[in-house]
């Protein structure tokens, strides 16, 4: 039964003197109604005060209007869970959202958690994107159950041959090689890799190719005694530079594969009175907005996050229509700035 005093459709195809089915196609902006049609029903849509039923519309339409973005960060050690590369991408995205007339359902998942199933199963959104993922190896076989239940989803991460999802990410490659010979055009030879450089870590792994890839074209080896793992956070930086000095590694730079690492880099050089640039060159990846502010402002590999956000919704977009989208890979730019200058710091 209908609601005592709640306008319907109906009534304003009574009073517009057409069908309720005229009504709906006219409301969606059909071009199949005229437009003199289209401003009866319009008049009888003021006059009535009608509003739509978003819901009702969206359960006829069996689409939400609403697009998923699931952030994961499991806790790490120090307890700092977002990385603010992703912060940044979270506004593009959102205003993209905006744009396209589609609401964001922001949810902040931990990896260990069933979030494949938990998505698929509730129907909140259209379709999902996926930032943030830890250990790709094991995450690749949620993304596989996705695609297997059918779920829209678009990823932020690296391009790879085996994925079986719809990913933008950047050319880490491209950017690691620009960061390392950037800092052999400064004159430093034993370069230090920050960050973990296996499959595990798809990112990561490709920003160390490209550094090992520069030094080969150099004629040095990248050395195994000047990469140590680390995680992206402060706290991973500062311990991955302490064990390299415990080890009694001797190196004239640091490249960190993220800017958080980079920092924590900083402070534990500067812990041990070896200064930046002037002992040590410094970059990192990503340019968040810290990077610009640290003593010395940091070197670093600017990501796109307005373009990124743009196009993980565009690619969400049409797998939501039916289109077939491919993965795609943005250009990076490299930022040059204070902690990188060993040459003129000399």
């Amino acid at each position: 039964m209908r609601e005592k005093n709640k306008i319907t459709s109906f009534d304003i195809a009574h009073r517009a003197g057409v069908s309720q089915s005229t009504v709906s196609r006219a409301l969606r902006g059909s071009p199949l109604v005229n437009e003199e049609t289209r401003r009866r029903i319009q008049a009888a849509v003021e006059e009535l005060n009608y509003k739509v039923d978003k819901n009702a519309s969206s359960l006829r339409r069996k689409h939400s209007g609403t697009l998923a973005l699931l952030l994961f960060e499991d806790p790490t050690a120090d307890e700092s869970h977002i990385n603010p590369f992703f912060l940044s991408m979270l506004g593009s995205i959102t205003r993209a959202c905006a744009q396209e007339g589609y609401d964001l359902l922001v949810s902040f998942q931990q990896l260990s958690h069933d979030w494949h199933a938990d998505y698929a199963d509730t129907k909140k959104a259209d379709g999902i994107i996926l930032l943030g993922y830890g250990d790709y190896l094991a995450y690749r076989d949620k993304l596989r159950k996705l695609a297997e239940q059918g779920t829209r989803s678009v990823r932020w991460g690296a391009v790879l041959p085996d994925q079986p999802d719809v990913s933008i990410g950047c050319d880490n490659h491209a950017g690691g090689r620009m960061v390392t010979e950037h800092l052999l055009a400064q004159g430093c030879r034993r370069i230090a890799f920050l960050g973990e450089a296996s499959t595990h870590y798809p990112e990561f792994f490709a920003r160390y190719l490209g550094y090992a890839e520069a030094l080969e074209q150099a004629g040095l080896a990248a050395d195994q005694a000047l990469q140590a793992d680390a995680e992206s956070t402060e706290r991973s930086g500062y311990e991955a530079v302490e064990t390299l000095l415990a080890r009694g590694e001797r190196f004239d730079a640091v490249f960190a594969a993220s800017d958080l690492i980079a920092i924590g880099a900083l402070q534990a050089l500067n812990a041990r009175g070896l200064q930046v640039p002037r002992d040590v060159a410094l970059a990192g990846f990503d340019d968040i907005p810290m990077a610009s502010f640290v003593n010395p402002p940091l070197t670093t590999v600017l990501q796109d996050t307005q373009q990124a956000g743009r196009l993980l919704v565009d690619a969400l977009l049409r797998l939501i229509r039916g289109e077939v989208v491919e993965s795609a890979m943005l250009p990076v730019t490299l930022k040059v700035r204070r902690s990188s200058l060993w040459k003129q710091e000399r």
